[in-house]
């Protein structure tokens, strides 16, 4: 699912030129859509509509602008713009639990477990 907008759109235009978002939006950070509803994508902008599609399925925002065909930076703009209304779902990443020591050595415990 390719955006159908024409590619000679600037970034900027997608984002009304914003490129700050209000959620840390890693390129590792997990978003998902938790309530599919297909009455709101049927009334979003072609990018935004393909970013709310892909997030159906639990996908980083790397995965997520790779797939969608758009830079890293609109795509955490429009997943923000999506998150702020209670479209898209924003999973901690470990980033979020740097200071539980109890959490980073379950990390840390389950990489060791892998390589063995």
């Amino acid at each position: 699912m390719a955006t159908a907008r024409n590619p000679r759109v600037r970034p900027y235009v997608l984002t009304g030129g914003r490129t700050r978002t209000r959620f840390p939006l890693l390129v590792e950070t997990l978003v998902s859509v938790p309530d599919y509803d297909p009455q709101l994508s049927a009334t979003l902008l072609p990018e935004s509509q393909a970013v709310y599609e892909y997030a159906s399925r639990r996908m980083s925002v790397a995965e997520l602008s790779s797939c969608v065909g758009i830079p890293l930076g609109v795509t955490r703009v429009l997943l923000s713009d999506l998150a702020s209304r209670d479209k898209v779902l924003i999973h901690p990443t470990g980033h979020a639990y740097r200071h539980n020591l109890q959490f980073l050595e379950r990390i840390r415990d389950g990489l060791r477990a892998l390589s063995v």
